[in-house]
């Protein structure tokens, strides 16, 4: 049984009481949503970079394998995570992660060129349906995606981030498609390096 008490603060000039309404401390608190809990995840490690390893999906030849991978969580605002993926010496890769009003959160890919200028085939991802977990947030392909890049329309990123490692990880649903780097948060790696077409 939950039980409401009425206690008087002060008398006002009116000789009118105040009150405030204590409820069940468990009543008052408000659950974070597990989206904001992997946000802030990630924003602890901003500034910082790591080197990565394939562990699923990689061949030779696919302009991945026997390449440094590097992600660096170099631009963090209120709502918007930039963090560039480096591989090798192209840098063309960022992952812009956003987050909306009601706490859900996209993933985009954005590409450059060398000079700045941004790729014909860029801004493509998705946003998560629901919060997911503190650990984990999927992002099937969207709309934008989809028209875009047909083949992609079934696409699906996911990423995780907990005390050790963060992954990136794609599948193409329907096909053998499949993608994931592993990158060792317990090992921050030094670099100066950023985005082609960097402005922050």
């Amino acid at each position: 049984m939950v039980f409401f008490y009425l206690v008087p603060l002060k008398e006002t000039p009116m000789k009118k009481c105040l009150y405030v309404l204590l409820l069940p401390l468990q009543l008052l608190s408000q659950e974070v949503p597990n989206s904001t809990l992997f946000w802030n995840a990630l924003q602890t490690h901003c500034g910082k970079a790591f080197k990565g390893t394939i562990v699923n999906g990689g061949k030779e030849g696919d302009g991945f394998m026997g390449e440094k991978l590097v992600m660096h969580v170099r631009s963090c605002a209120a709502d918007t995570i930039k963090v560039p993926f480096f591989v090798g010496e192209d840098a063309s890769r960022t992952w812009v992660f956003t987050r909306s009003k009601n706490q859900l959160i996209t993933l985009k890919h954005e590409h450059r060129h060398r000079d700045g200028s941004e790729d014909a085939i860029s801004q493509y991802g998705g946003a998560n349906p629901n919060t997911g977990l503190a650990t984990i947030q999927f992002f099937p392909a969207d709309q934008h995606t989809s028209k875009m890049l047909p083949k992609a329309s079934t696409n699906v990123w996911w990423v995780t981030v907990d005390a050790t490692v963060f992954t990136y990880n794609l599948r193409r649903l329907g096909t053998g498609r499949v993608f994931s780097v592993a990158f060792d948060l317990t090992k921050e790696i030094k670099t100066s390096r950023v985005a082609w077409g960097a402005k922050d």
